[in-house]
């Protein structure tokens, strides 16, 4: 449990291969101590997308609490932009040049501010006062689509292009990733997850099972439900709350 500036929080975190992927590509970092959160999912379809989703937590994991945000969001984001580089040269070296790549969306809590940064589709969503928010946006060719009004979110979900993402780490040595604040207020419940969650459950649902009980009793009825549904993907899901 962190404390920050009169907010407990508390989280759980979860990751599952599914029922239809032989390796699990997704990582996950569960990193309280510190107040960060990070879900990576390695492109699939991509060579050693589990090697790159590995990389993005394990640097992020060596991050310590500081009293400074600026110097704690700093360190987060050179992290993801150091192994972006490494990445790109370690796929350089491979014989086939094929991109080592991964998305990632970060939850960094910081006295009564929460922070997200991310590059692709994993997500982070925030339930308040029952009601179920995304809070961050897609880097994706369906949610460019439907930000141009050319296509609708339910036409997003069964477009052809639906799994296209225009951002990861490791894709482009131009990398920009998204940051956002957000302030906090004492109930805010935050899930952060890969698409192989959202791609099963729908909005619809996720309210009342993120708030579900504890944090662990809400991750693990998020995580059940996407196998019993089949979890075409890996599925991976941190929940996180502010007391």
């Amino acid at each position: 449990m962190l404390n920050t500036e009169g907010f407990n929080w508390t989280s759980y975190a979860r990751t599952n291969v599914g029922k239809v992927r032989k390796v699990n590509e997704d990582s996950v970092l569960d990193h309280g101590d510190a107040g960060i959160w990070v879900v990576a999912d390695g492109m699939g379809g991509h060579a050693a997308g589990d090697v790159a989703s590995t990389a993005i937590v394990d640097k992020l994991a060596k991050i310590e609490a500081s009293a400074d945000a600026n110097e704690l969001i700093e360190a987060a984001e050179n992290g993801l932009l150091e192994v972006n580089e490494s990445l790109i040269q370690q796929a350089m070296e491979r014989t086939d040049r094929q991109t080592m790549g991964s998305t990632v969306a970060v939850l960094v809590a910081f006295h009564d501010k929460c922070f997200t940064l991310w590059a692709g589709d994993s997500r982070v969503y925030r339930v308040r006062n029952g009601q179920l928010e995304r809070i961050t946006c897609d880097h994706s060719k369906v949610q460019d689509l439907v930000d141009d009004g050319l296509i609708t979110e339910e036409e997003a979900e069964r477009h052809p292009e639906a799994n296209v993402i225009t951002r990861a780490i490791g894709a482009s040595r131009n990398l920009f990733i998204d940051l956002d604040i957000h302030d906090v207020k004492a109930g805010d419940r935050y899930m952060v997850c890969s698409d192989g969650l959202y791609k099963e459950v729908m909005d619809e649902e996720l309210t009342d099972l993120i708030s579900l009980g504890s944090p662990e009793e809400a991750c693990n009825a998020l995580v059940d439900l996407t196998l019993e549904r089949g979890s075409r993907d890996n599925v991976t899901v941190i929940v996180v709350q502010a007391e």
